[in-house]
């Protein structure tokens, strides 16, 4: 048999690709294919599955495809951007990006189209409209999202929660729970998810999931995942946590118009900070891969016949990476992971160049400086002929 595509001499096994799907794993499989890109010494993983996104429309969004062809996320899991109101315009988002967009449905129908406060009206919160939206698009909703914290629901506590939980339970889908600055409180929070449910933003140093509360939840099988963010990660919080045996079952970035120029940045360097915290590679890597995508019912995660080929390349280099997280605090992890291919589908992602950021995107004059010399990096480089004389040959030679 020809393949399409073989990525031969990687770690941890040689991966052969046919028509977007993976045909075989081994060691030293048959040369035999269209393409044979040779990775030797480079670590071959699953496509990596971002948990906690914001692509689709409103306050929030980013645009995927220019950060996942040099990251090796080919899933980026929209939380909550769009509600029963805005779905239409994500799945116009996800009908033309390279990269798979599954989406949690906001239990708020605007969705998020401002910074915040999208639960404060509880008419928002219309459980019938929900339930009927991911009836009709169970191709693109793999559950619900509900943002739980002072600012989006003012004085209506955790009934937007309730609500989400009820749609939930008739679709027979996840709700995932972002936490933050109470009221309400967390452990009233906790206390009402069920299991596969997902509390975003485990490791906030704002909410501070350290209590008994965390530990019931989690004991009765509710997911932590890491929702990074501008504010929700916190180091010594997620080092505490790993020291009472609640590790996150997740890494995700919350990667934003706003957290994507810093502290978050792309989700391998998202990793690296769990990598930094103590947390083994082989275990960094499933939290990325399988769990989201067991999690979720979504496609893909493992590198197994049948799985489509959404495949990352990655150089493991050993050097040390200093790191900070939303609170400025810094750690150094001992490895850092350089993303040297991703697929989707068994397709090469094509370098793309990223948007400028939104006029409302708070940006330091560190980060709007180094904006700057980025673009004037690569206008330099592209002004520069690719070539010179030497690495031409004459097209259409002269005949006389």
């Amino acid at each position: 048999m020809t393949y399409d595509l073989l990525l031969a001499g990687g770690d941890p096994f040689d991966v052969a690709v046919t028509a977007g799907v993976i045909t075989a794993t081994g060691p030293s499989l048959p040369r035999d294919a269209h393409v044979v890109v040779d990775v030797s010494g480079l670590l071959i993983t699953p496509g990596l599955i971002d948990l906690h996104t914001h692509v689709g429309p409103g306050y929030w969004s980013v645009s995927p495809d220019p950060i996942a062809w040099h990251t090796g996320v080919t899933t980026w899991v929209d939380a909550g951007s769009a509600g029963a109101y805005s779905l239409d315009a994500l799945r116009h988002t996800a009908a033309l990006s390279a990269v798979r967009i599954p989406a949690l449905l906001n239990i708020a129908a605007p969705g998020l189209a401002a910074r915040t406060g999208e639960s404060r009206d509880l008419s928002n919160c219309d459980v019938p409209l929900a339930v009927d939206t991911v009836q009709r698009n169970r191709d693109l909703v793999r559950g619900l999202k509900v943002r739980i914290d002072r600012d989006t629901v003012g004085g209506n506590g955790v009934e937007p929660l309730r609500r989400a939980l009820a749609v939930g339970e008739v679709c027979g889908v996840p709700v995932m729970v972002h936490i933050g600055t109470a009221p309400p409180a967390l452990d009233e929070v906790l206390d009402l998810l069920r299991p596969g449910d997902i509390v975003t933003h485990s490791a906030s140093g704002i909410a501070s999931p350290l209590g008994p509360a965390v530990r019931a939840a989690v004991d009765r099988g509710v997911l932590l995942d890491l929702g990074h963010g501008s504010g929700g990660f916190a180091f010594d919080v997620l080092e505490r946590q790993l020291d009472l045996g609640l590790a996150p079952h997740t890494i995700s970035t919350d990667l934003h118009c706003r957290s994507v120029y810093g502290p978050v940045f792309d989700l391998p360097t998202t990793m690296a900070k769990v990598l930094a915290a103590g947390v083994p590679l082989p275990d960094v890597l499933d939290m990325v891969t399988t769990r989201p995508a067991r999690a979720l019912g979504l496609p893909g995660g493992a590198l197994e016949p049948g799985s489509p080929a959404d495949l990352a390349v990655f150089e493991v280099r050993a050097e040390e990476q200093e790191l900070v997280d939303s609170h400025r605090q810094t750690r150094v992890s001992p490895v850092r992971l350089v993303n040297v291919a991703t697929y989707v589908g068994g397709r090469l992602l094509p370098p793309a160049w990223p948007a400028a950021p939104p006029p409302w995107s708070p940006l330091t004059a560190g980060q709007r400086d180094a904006l700057a010399g980025r673009e004037r990096a690569l206008r330099d480089l592209l002004s520069t002929p690719l070539v010179g004389p030497e690495a031409l040959e004459e097209q259409f030679p002269r005949t006389s």
